[in-house]
């Protein structure tokens, strides 16, 4: 049996849903928006539980989870840093951003802080080349960056 459920509001929301879809596999995507926004992240107990709802398989909701970026297959930290690793962003100093923030923070990408506050992630774009280089801080865009920015971003975290 899964350790995970819904909560009621996710709950009453996925009902809601079910009418508004087709069939029960369309709702796997905005299912597991829910499951993140929820828990922070998608656990295997979760994939399990959203499989029983939509009547497949876990391998098959493994499968559609790993294969967007923008779901997290393992606990993260509070605050989750992606930061743009594509030509623009580059072109316009990225890799020192990228460099300063791995220093700061004490870790790699892909890594969490011990404490659990820091995440940080590489992403291929976030789409803001016109404002490179730039990075997301949970949901919030930042663009323009600049080592002052960041520090006095992480300062004020």
């Amino acid at each position: 049996m899964s350790k995970f459920e819904f909560s009621n509001k996710n709950e009453k929301k996925f009902q809601e849903l079910l009418t508004r879809y087709p069939n029960k596999m369309s709702l796997t995507l905005p299912s597991l928006w829910m499951i993140q926004y929820q828990e922070g992240w998608i656990s295997q107990d979760a994939m399990i539980y959203l499989a029983k709802k939509l009547e497949t398989t876990p391998i098959d909701i493994h499968s559609i989870a790993s294969f967007y970026t923008m779901f997290n297959l393992k606990p993260i930290g509070i605050h989750h840093i992606q930061v743009c690793k594509t030509l623009s962003c580059k072109l316009c100093g990225s890799e020192k951003i990228r460099s300063h923030l791995k220093n700061r923070l004490g870790i790699n990408f892909g890594e969490t802080t011990k404490d659990m506050k820091f995440t940080l992630s590489e992403v291929e774009c976030l789409g803001a080349c016109g404002e490179a280089p730039a990075m997301s801080l949970n949901d919030d865009y930042i663009g323009n960056l600049s080592i002052k920015k960041i520090d006095k971003i992480l300062d004020e975290l």
